[in-house]
């Protein structure tokens, strides 16, 4: 049986880890819940959350991925950029969902029962820049940021002073799939969400990772990688995922983080800097 745990990490907000190591966030106003992002769909989620909060919930999704989306059929409210549809239609597909979760140590204990059913993304409402959900108390300010896939959004907890990128910027951004942006877009993409949210958050709450809030500068390291890489200053290590190879953009660890200690790392395609 598929378990989900959860840590409070503010009065507002409740991050849950699920069985690859992804990570969502409930945050919780005076009248509602936000559910941010819901896996990658084994094990019920949503009965996970019903012992969080009792308050009226709507699912916002960071974007369409296997790891993000593949939960949101047990919700009733959903909202996802319609950008990223056709990613989640091909994401549904049993072979994508057992070859992302193989990858993680407890897949052995995932039973058939444990997938939640597919659903179509057109049940979803469409999540656009610039949308806001008040909760409460607390609201949310939705920021699009294409680059990772094209509907990828990042959400601005208001009151937190606290910004959740999901994956469209992050310490291992990956920028290499055909849906995603070239790089140079994804500078520009970057630079629109730094000047648009500069001065309004003070810690970044990310979807993978040791769990943990990382400083803005974040935003401004994967900036600089992305002129790094335009400018051929890069290591260009190896990576391939899931059958697909790119270069790493600067030398990491084994395990994560870059050598130079410094957050923000690009994995992108050669082929596409200028796009």
């Amino acid at each position: 049986m598929v378990k989900f745990h959860s840590e409070k990490i503010s009065g507002h907000v409740t991050r849950i880890y699920g069985l690859a190591g992804e990570q969502m966030y409930l945050v919780e106003g005076t009248q509602k819940a936000a559910l941010i992002d819901t896996g990658s769909g084994a094990g019920s989620l949503r009965r996970f959350v019903e012992t969080l909060t009792d308050k009226p919930l709507v699912v916002l999704l960071t974007h369409g991925h296997v790891d993000h989306a593949m939960g949101a059929p047990e919700f009733d409210t959903v909202y996802m950029s319609y950008e990223d549809k056709y990613i989640y239609e091909q994401h549904c597909d049993m072979e994508v969902r057992k070859g992302y979760l193989s990858q993680a140590p407890a897949f052995a204990m995932v039973e058939e029962e444990d997938y939640i059913p597919v659903k179509s993304a057109d049940s979803f409402l469409d999540l656009k820049d610039g949308d806001v959900f008040a909760l409460g108390g607390i609201s949310i300010e939705i920021f699009a940021c294409p680059g990772h896939t094209r509907g990828s959004v990042c959400m601005l907890l208001r009151e937190e002073r606290a910004l959740l990128t999901g994956d469209a910027c992050n310490t291992f951004v990956f920028l290499f799939d055909d849906y995603s942006t070239g790089v140079a877009t994804y500078e520009k993409n970057l630079r629109d969400l730094k000047a648009r949210t500069e001065g309004k958050y003070e810690r970044i709450y990310l979807s993978h990772g040791p769990g943990m809030e990382y400083p803005p500068v974040l935003l401004d390291e994967v900036i600089e990688v992305c002129g790094d890489i335009r400018n051929g200053r890069v290591d260009d290590m190896p990576f391939e995922f899931m059958g697909r190879k790119a270069c790493v953009a600067k030398a990491a660890k084994t395990g994560g983080g870059r050598l130079d200690g410094k957050f923000g790392n690009i994995v992108y395609n050669k082929g596409r800097i200028e796009e």
